[in-house]
């Protein structure tokens, strides 16, 4: 075997992650507005397009950096390694997982949302108060 690097094939790790969301060809296509052939040629491709990969990115509900950094030896690793028994249970405290989304950002996320439900209810509130 070759020690050169495998090619960067984006059509192969988008059908990997595909098949891990457990999505058929055909669901894709219907939610990018496309036929199954279209998303054959696309897993077929080694390369494509930003605004599309953008696209199926969002389909998928990943971002399109976990797209063009996905290996399944690293998802492998990390279920391997977080298998609780008793044979590994001492390589559990090692796993260093890294999500693909920065958890700040989720916090941010989380906390505008609830000022803006707060903002809600007080409009709400005041409007039931003026009915009166």
């Amino acid at each position: 075997m070759s020690t050169l690097t495998k090619p960067n094939h984006i059509g192969r790790k988008i059908s990997r992650i595909r098949e891990l969301r457990d999505m058929k060809q055909e669901a894709l296509a219907q939610a990018l507005g496309t036929n199954q052939q279209a998303i054959s040629a696309i897993e077929n491709s080694e390369t494509i397009d930003d605004e599309k990969l953008i696209e199926i990115a969002k389909v998928l509900g990943v971002t399109v950096e976990a797209i063009k950094n996905f290996s399944e030896e690293a998802i492998f690793n990390i279920i391997g390694n977080t298998i609780n028994n008793h044979d590994n249970a001492s390589m559990n405290s090692n796993v260093q997982y890294q999500p693909t989304f920065n958890p700040l950002d989720k916090v941010v996320e989380l906390y505008e949302r609830l000022v803006q439900v707060e903002k809600d209810k007080i409009e709400y509130l005041e409007k039931l108060h003026n009915l009166k």
